[in-house]
C-alpha cells in the first residue's frame, strides 16, 4: 500500500477512500449481464499495487441524470473478489461505504477480507466509488485552502455563539461548487446513487444482491431497499442513520448532540483509569469539566500550530478533535494527548492531512449529496435559534449540531423529494447497533427500525464506537450478522447483544 494509501485511508470523519490500485492479469466476468441490461462489465486489471491480488475491476457507465433518457454517460469505477467456493455461491455482496463521499472500491480486498469465510464463500464481493467520487468521473468545488479544515466543514459557531460566521462560510462554499462543480454536482444524491446500484446491479447479472452498508451507507441501502424492494436478498445495515425524510442529512449532523452524550462518559472513564499512560484525571467525574474548560480557553487564548489547517489549536480544533475521537477507542489517546499537550501550553506534530486534491473531490461529493437530498434553512434566525438551545442542553457540542452548512446557501433546488423509507417490501433487513455511536446514535436506529416495521431485526450491541460490525462491536453482534449473511437466518425479534 503506498504512503498515499494510507494518508487517505486515515482521513476519518470526511469518508475519504483509496483510489483504484493494482491487480493482477485481466478476467472475464463470471455471468453474463441480466437481459435488458445496456451495460456489461469487462473486468481486468487494476492500477497501482497493494491490493489483493484477486480483486478486479471494471467501470460502468450510467446516466448522469436518470430521469433524461440522452443524458450524457458517467463511469462509475467498481471492483470485486470473485466467491472463494463457486459451488457454495449465492450472488454478490455490495459493500457500500459511509460519507457521503466515501468508496468502497478497496473494501473487498480491505474490510470484506474480515467477513467469515462462509460469508466470502457464499458471495463475490463487490465494492464501488459512489458517482462524483475518483475514478469514477468526479467532481470538485474549488475551495479556499482554509475551508478545507474539518473545523471548517463542520460548522461550529463562534465562541459567544453567533452564526454570522457560518453564514458567510456557506455562502462562500457554496458559490464555489455552483461556480466549479459543473452539471455532475447537481445530479449527487442518495437517490441517484442508488439507481445506480441497480445498474451495477443488472450489468453484474444478478436478479438480486445482498448488502453491507455501513453509516451513511445504511441509509443509501435503506433508499435501495425502497426503490428497489424485489431487488434486494439479504442487507446488513451497519451503524444505522434516521430516515427522517422531513430533515435526512440535518438529523444526521444534529445526532451528535446524543452520540457525543452517549459517548463521552466511555471516554472519561478510559482517561481516569489507573495505569492509563494517558490518564487524566483521578476520577471519570473530573474529566468533563476539565474538557470544557480547557476548550473555553482555546475560544481566548489559542495556541499557534504550525502546519496545521487552520495553524493554530482553538477551542473548536479541540471539540472537533473529540468528536473525531470518539469515532473509536481506539483513537482516545488523540484526544487526551491533545488536551495534556494543550493544558501545558504546547502542541503535538500537526496531524497529517490527505492531499488536497483528494479532500476537494471528497468534500464536493459529500456537499453535493447533502445539499441535493433535501433542502435546508435559508434564515440565520432559524440557525441562531438552534445553536442557542443547542449550546445550552448540549455544551460538549456546543452548538455545531444544529448550525449552518454550506446547504443554507445552496442555490439548487432538489429535484426530488427524499425517499421515505417504509415496511413495504420483503422481510430481509437486519440492523446494527451500538449503544453508544458517537455518529450514528441509537436514537437513530430505533427511527429506522420504526420505518421499516416488518421488514426488519434490530440487534442492539452492548458496545463504544462507530460501526459495530467486525470493528467495534462484540463476537454475539458478529456473529449474528455473519449468520445472516451466510445462512439467511435472522432473529426472530429484536436482540441485545450483551
Amino acid at each position: 500500500m503506498t504512503q498515499r494509501t494510507r494518508t487517505i485511508r486515515n482521513a476519518a470523519l470526511v469518508g475519504v477512500s483509496t483510489a483504484l490500485l493494482g491487480i493482477t492479469a485481466p478476467v472475464t466476468a463470471s455471468a453474463a449481464p441480466e437481459r435488458g441490461s445496456s451495460e456489461s462489465l469487462a473486468w481486468g486489471a487494476c492500477e497501482g499495487a497493494g491490493l489483493d491480488p484477486r480483486q478486479q475491476c471494471a467501470t460502468l457507465r450510467v446516466p448522469m441524470d436518470h430521469a433524461d433518457p440522452d443524458s450524457p454517460r458517467i463511469d462509475i469505477a467498481v471492483s470485486r473478489i470473485p466467491s472463494e467456493k463457486p459451488a457454495a455461491r449465492r450472488g454478490v455482496l455490495l459493500l457500500i461505504a459511509g460519507g457521503p463521499g466515501g468508496s468502497s472500491l478497496n473494501d473487498p480486498s480491505g474490510k470484506g477480507q474480515k467477513l467469515p469465510q462462509d460469508v466470502r464463500d457464499t458471495y463475490d464481493l463487490v465494492g464501488f466509488a459512489p458517482r462524483g467520487l475518483a475514478p469514477s468521473t468526479s467532481v470538485d468545488c474549488g475551495l479556499d485552502h482554509g475551508d478545507l479544515a474539518t473545523s471548517r466543514l463542520r460548522p461550529w459557531p463562534t465562541p459567544d455563539g453567533s452564526v454570522d460566521a457560518n453564514m458567510a462560510t456557506a455562502r462562500r462554499m457554496a458559490e464555489a461548487c455552483a461556480r466549479n462543480g459543473g452539471e455532475l454536482i447537481r445530479h449527487l444524491s442518495t437517490a441517484n446513487e442508488a439507481r445506480d446500484i441497480d445498474r451495477l446491479r443488472a450489468a453484474l447479472g444478478e436478479r438480486r444482491i445482498s448488502a453491507w452498508g455501513t453509516s451513511y451507507g445504511t441509509y443509501v441501502g435503506a433508499v435501495y431497499a425502497q426503490k428497489f424492494p424485489h431487488r434486494t436478498d439479504r442487507f446488513v445495515l451497519d451503524s444505522v442513520d434516521d430516515p427522517d425524510p422531513a430533515r435526512v442529512n440535518r438529523a444526521w449532523l444534529a445526532a451528535h448532540e446524543q452520540g457525543v452524550e452517549d459517548t463521552f462518559p466511555h471516554f472519561a472513564a478510559w482517561a481516569s483509569e489507573p495505569g492509563n499512560p494517558d490518564r487524566l484525571a483521578r476520577t471519570a467525574a473530573e474529566v468533563r469539566p476539565m474538557f470544557l474548560r480547557l476548550a473555553a480557553r482555546l475560544d481566548r487564548e489559542p495556541l499557534p500550530w504550525p502546519g496545521a489547517n487552520p495553524a493554530e489549536l482553538n477551542g473548536n480544533v479541540l471539540r472537533q478533535t473529540m468528536l473525531d475521537s470518539l469515532y473509536s477507542p481506539g483513537r482516545y489517546p488523540t484526544l487526551a494527548r491533545l488536551m495534556r499537550a494543550a493544558q501545558e501550553g504546547t502542541v503535538p506534530p500537526a496531524p497529517q492531512a490527505p492531499p488536497e486534491a483528494v479532500l476537494q473531490n471528497v468534500t464536493a461529493v459529500g456537499a453535493g449529496t447533502l445539499c441535493n437530498d433535501v433542502a435546508w434553512p435559508t434564515s440565520r434566525a432559524v440557525y441562531e435559534k438552534g445553536v442557542a438551545e443547542s449550546r445550552a442542553k448540549y455544551p460538549l457540542t456546543a452548538g455545531m449540531p444544529r448550525n449552518a452548512m454550506l446547504c443554507a446557501a445552496w442555490p439548487y433546488p432538489p429535484r426530488e423529494a427524499p425517499v421515505r423509507i417504509t415496511d413495504e417490501g420483503p422481510s430481509n433487513v437486519l440492523l446494527v447497533s451500538n449503544e453508544r455511536d458517537v455518529a450514528t446514535p441509537l436514537a437513530g436506529a430505533l427511527r429506522m427500525r420504526e420505518a421499516l416495521g416488518r421488514r426488519a431485526v434490530l440487534v442492539t450491541v452492548d458496545s463504544t464506537g462507530h460501526n459495530p460490525y467486525l470493528a467495534n462491536g462484540n463476537a454475539c453482534g458478529d456473529r449474528t450478522a455473519s449468520r445472516f449473511l451466510a445462512t439467511g437466518q435472522r432473529p426472530g425479534a429484536d436482540v441485545r447483544c450483551d
